[in-house]
């Protein structure tokens, strides 16, 4: 059964709520189901299981040549990609310094403990060519959620909330249909924090090489970042 939660206050819940609202989609998710949820970038809809996976393929009609990503944080991002010492820094850098929402895709520990369970079909739509997207820093709701499924011992993965190649959506109510009714809870926070005109969600940037898959907001903030403090030109 489809339910959801709003929040009364508007778009800044207490961190009393984003913690209850995190534990309520991770029970979600944990059975198996299908969340979309609130995040400063965009709404995102995830799941975790090989069916809720293959829901949110089919409901967004998205292509499997392109991959879930998975929330995460800079400290998880440290124990599960493969990275030297100092793009490990530039990650927490950005993440405690700048406080900039950004996606990293980087090889990473297939054997590690949050996804030694995960099915196979799962880790094949949420990897590619041996790397892994891990969104850092996407607002306080991310966060929580990130740092409880680690205490669950299960991943969360997904993608942004609307049909594929449409746009990110920053209002629940602007979601496509066919997106929302393939979902077992939504969560209501108000609008997104980085809502645009361009449809934009997370810049993704692959750490390999430093080469931008995806230009997406906070993007100038971003290459400011990396150019100024790493003497690092962003390829795009």
């Amino acid at each position: 059964m489809n339910q959801t939660a709003t929040d009364a206050n508007g778009p800044t819940p207490s961190p009393e709520q984003v913690k209850a609202d995190a534990a309520r989609v991770l029970d979600v998710l944990g059975d198996g189901g299908v969340a979309i949820i609130p995040l400063d970038v965009a709404y995102a809809i995830v799941g975790q299981s090989e069916n809720a996976i293959r829901r949110i393929f089919d409901a967004k009609r998205r292509s499997y040549e392109k991959p879930s990503g998975m929330f995460g944080s800079w400290q998880l991002s440290e124990e599960l990609h493969d990275l030297p010492a100092e793009k490990r820094e530039i990650i927490r850098t950005i993440v405690t310094e700048e406080n900039l929402p950004f996606s990293v895709v980087a090889p990473f520990d297939a054997e590690h403990r949050l996804l030694s369970r995960v099915p196979s079909f799962v880790m094949a739509s949420s990897s590619k060519e041996g790397t892994l997207d891990m969104l850092l820093n996407a607002g306080p709701l991310h966060t929580e959620m990130a740092n409880q499924s680690i205490e669950r011992g299960y991943p969360v993965l997904g993608s942004s909330a609307n049909t594929s190649l449409k746009g990110s959506k920053y209002r629940l109510q602007d979601i496509e249909a066919e997106v929302r009714d393939a979902t077992d809870i939504q969560i209501d926070h108000g609008r997104s924090k980085y809502a645009n005109d361009e449809g934009r969600s997370s810049t993704i940037i692959d750490f390999r090489d430093f080469s931008v898959l995806r230009v997406g907001v906070c993007f100038d903030q971003l290459e400011t970042v990396f150019s100024d403090r790493f003497g690092i030109t962003l390829k795009h």
